[in-house]
């Protein structure tokens, strides 16, 4: 009940600043969650439509569909939301499937009319403000797409002439001239490289993005494939956009990573999204490693509270296909909300969805028919309510760089301001013992998920048994009159 009060104060809050879009600070407040447009919600509110992520086609879900399941979203306490690539695409079943993940565009001038019309996007923003949560829409500007071998330029949209584009050559993924020139695809689908580095592509991309963020009022951008374009270009975009812009550099080396945020807000954070999904999957996994990659971050980025923190998305497979483990699962969407940088959810991680590689891991929605019981909907419901409330204190929180350090083999301790993450990898029903010390003398804490309370010791320690579950800890005199745990 807390948390919905808590949105609804946000909601009225953010209001009357929709019309001004967010600073790249004011995002780390907002908690994100990523939608696939054509497998969230159909506009004719079906829950039984048959989606087979196999057959990788579309499967009728639109902005309207996104629209009629706002709810859905934001009651779980997420105040802004991802979606895929909103224009035009390639038509028809190809070798690879068709186009119903927005990364084939044929016309960057057009909408998608798949996922609706002009209005219904439209609407869709204005339903998006309303609320008071934001839009990040997801942008392609790496390439525009063929089907088969023969090259039809004239059919491309605003660039339709080969002088547009690198020379067709074979990726070397090892090497950095090559990824940003060649040409990603097949004999099926071949994604024609842009020359991002010619004067007239250069000013006509930075023309269409400005506009099209004035003119739909768009919030923030996700930049598809950042690390195949050249560094310098996402300079020049980031400040033509004038918003938010996080990109996708699908490495885990944070060497490689770094750099990219000094030509962008933020990006998605793998190299920590990697080592966690090791680390708290098994019992086995390498928490020390986890550690030691979560303080390499913070120490080689420019701000890694400006990243996008996830534990799935729609190219790698989602947590579930590694574990059902719901006490692992917990510890991941705490890590997942709680860590350093702007947590994003991936539809279907609530519901423990357990598709493996791309295009398992991109189910319909709908055929869960939104069930906000026996999943981890209760769990980022509760995480999404403690952080607005965190939101509302300006608590130092969102600033503070996280401290991590192993209590043993088996778990983790988290301190980010006056907040206390205790995860472990162990499992539903281990139980797990672990001393805390530095936490105040005789301090009275509570558990944000379980809402019960602990003290420590007069020399500020504190024992705890973990049986799998991860615990969230807070000093109760922070939350007095809160409303949380009540």
């Amino acid at each position: 009940m807390y948390s919905h009060i808590l949105l609804l104060c946000l909601t009225i809050l953010l209001f009357s600043q929709s019309s001004t879009a967010a600073s790249a600070s004011e995002w780390r407040h907002r908690a994100i969650y990523q939608v696939v447009t054509d497998r969230f919600g159909r506009d004719d509110g079906s829950l039984t439509f048959p989606c087979d992520p196999q057959a990788r086609v579309y499967c009728g879900g639109t902005w309207k569909g996104i629209n009629n399941h706002l709810d859905y979203i934001q009651d779980m306490g997420f105040d802004a939301i991802w979606i895929s690539p909103v224009v035009e695409q390639i038509s028809g079943n190809t070798g690879e499937g068709e186009a119903y993940h927005g990364y084939w565009p044929k016309n960057i001038y057009a909408f998608n009319s798949k996922f609706g019309s002009e209005q219904d996007f439209k609407d869709l923003v204005a339903a998006v403000h309303k609320r008071g949560m934001l839009l990040m829409v997801d942008v392609v500007m790496n390439h525009l797409a063929n089907q088969g071998d023969t090259i039809r330029y004239d059919e491309l949209t605003p660039f339709n002439d080969p002088k547009f584009f690198h020379p067709k050559c074979d990726i070397d993924w090892g090497n950095q001239t090559s990824m940003e020139v060649c040409w990603m695809g097949n004999g099926y689908i071949w994604l024609l490289d842009i020359d991002t580095e010619n004067p007239t592509v250069k000013s006509t991309l930075f023309a269409y993005i400005e506009s099209f963020v004035r003119k739909y009022n768009v919030d923030a951008l996700r930049l598809d494939a950042s690390r195949n374009v050249p560094k310098q270009f996402w300079n020049e975009f980031s400040r033509a956009a004038g918003v938010y812009c996080q990109g996708e550099v699908w490495v885990k080396d944070t060497e490689i990573i770094c750099p990219y945020q000094e030509v962008m807000s933020g990006l998605h954070n793998y190299p920590f999204k990697e080592s966690a999904t090791q680390a708290f999957t098994s019992s086995t996994g390498n928490m020390s490693e986890f550690v030691r990659i979560s303080r390499q971050m913070q120490a080689q980025c420019k701000d890694v509270t400006l990243f996008g923190t996830f534990m799935e998305n729609h190219d790698n497979p989602r947590l579930g296909s590694i574990t059902t483990d719901r006490a692992r699962l917990q510890n991941l969407a705490v890590l997942n909300m709680l860590a350093d940088g702007i947590p994003i959810v991936y539809y279907g991680q609530e519901q423990m969805l357990p598709g493996s590689n791309d295009p398992m891991n991109r189910e319909a929605l709908w055929l869960t028919r939104y069930a906000t019981t026996n999943n981890l909907v209760p769990t980022f419901t509760a995480l999404n309510g403690f952080r607005s409330f965190l939101v509302q204190t300006a608590a130092p929180f969102f600033t503070s760089l996280a401290l991590y350090g192993l209590l043993n083999s088996s778990v983790v301790i988290v301190r980010k301001g006056d907040v206390v993450l205790v995860l472990t990898n162990s499992g539903s029903g281990v139980a797990t013992s672990a001393e805390i010390d530095g936490l105040g003398a005789s301090m009275e804490l509570v558990e944000i998920l379980s809402c019960s309370n602990v003290q420590t010791t007069g020399s500020g320690s504190l024992k705890i048994v973990l049986t799998g579950a991860p615990m969230v800890l807070y000093p109760r005199k922070l939350l007095l009159a809160s409303g949380i745990c009540r």
